[in-house]
């Protein structure tokens, strides 16, 4: 089983795919949100499903798909989380995670479009593992305790700016947080439904040329560890958004450095997760 939210911007209807047919969850939720993982929507969604519940998605061919998590609280990201990627873009193998954050309004669905920021001549793409928060995570002993805390998993693309980001003094952020900058799904798989999240195998194309292709194996910090660290320093709250770092392969890292252009379209996977396709157009 997987969430998903489809239909019009502002008029998603929150799904729970199920033997292959979104089952409208409406009957339980409004949305899949903050409040739904706070009550433990998943495990409610699975027994409606059970007892047969829920209806199926009148007409669903036909509707978009939007990001399966409504706009979360905050997402919080992790750079340089990649030993190829920290070592591609020049950069020492942090002693502890690089965190950031991006604003939460970036959120788009996985197949809208993605707005190239006025001024920029470095937007890149970086596919990650976006981790769910499911339950609230503070000052945690330590990352035995943190996977508990993850209600599921899904494609993110961290959208960058790299001038924004890097060249123009200041912090990350506004690389990072430019209208559009994280497409998200189109799935998000429960957690209990994923068994390793450090066995995912992530890739990346740009205009059908394979630019990513790596394995959540090869992280700095894994799940569980980035989870308990950010907890020592901020409340993560259901329906928060982590993303986790992404591999090597960024146009920051290649020689010709190839960043994205109006007409590039990116297809983005992680396995098990969704697949996901964005085309750029000029803000």
């Amino acid at each position: 089983m997987s969430l998903a939210r489809l239909g019009p911007v502002g008029q998603e209807i929150p799904v729970l795919w199920h033997d292959g047919v979104p089952l409208d969850l409406r009957p339980i939720t409004t949305d899949i949100d903050a409040h739904f993982f706070a009550a433990d929507g998943i495990a409610s969604a699975r027994r409606a499903a059970a007892k047969g519940e829920l209806r199926e998605v009148a007409g669903w061919q036909s509707l978009r798909v939007g990001a399966p998590l409504a706009q979360p609280g905050k997402i919080v990201c992790v750079g340089l989380n990649y030993h190829d990627h920290a070592a591609e873009t020049g950069a020492a193998v942090p002693a502890e995670p690089v965190v950031f954050m991006k604003d939460p309004s970036t959120i788009v669905g996985p197949f809208d479009d993605i707005l190239i920021p006025r001024g920029s001549a470095k937007t890149d793409w970086e596919v990650e593992l976006g981790v769910v928060v499911g339950s609230t995570a503070r000052y945690l002993r330590s990352p035995d305790e943190a996977l508990g805390h993850v209600a599921g998993y899904v494609v993110s693309h961290d959208v960058s700016e790299r001038e924004f980001q890097l060249e123009r003094g200041g912090q990350w952020d506004k690389g990072k947080s430019c209208e559009t900058f994280n497409p998200l799904g189109p799935l998000i798989v429960p957690a209990a439904d994923v068994p390793d999240p450090q066995s995912l195998a992530l890739r990346l194309w740009v205009n059908g040329q394979l630019r990513q292709n790596g394995s959540t194996a090869q992280q700095i910090f894994s799940v569980a560890h980035v989870i308990w660290y950010l907890s020592q320093f901020m409340v993560l709250r259901p329906g928060d958004l982590i993303n986790t770092g992404t591999p090597a392969g960024v146009a920051l890292g290649l020689p010709d450095h190839p960043y994205l252009r109006p007409g590039d379209e990116v297809e983005l996977e992680i396995e098990g997760l969704g697949r996901a396709r964005q085309r750029m157009v000029a803000a």
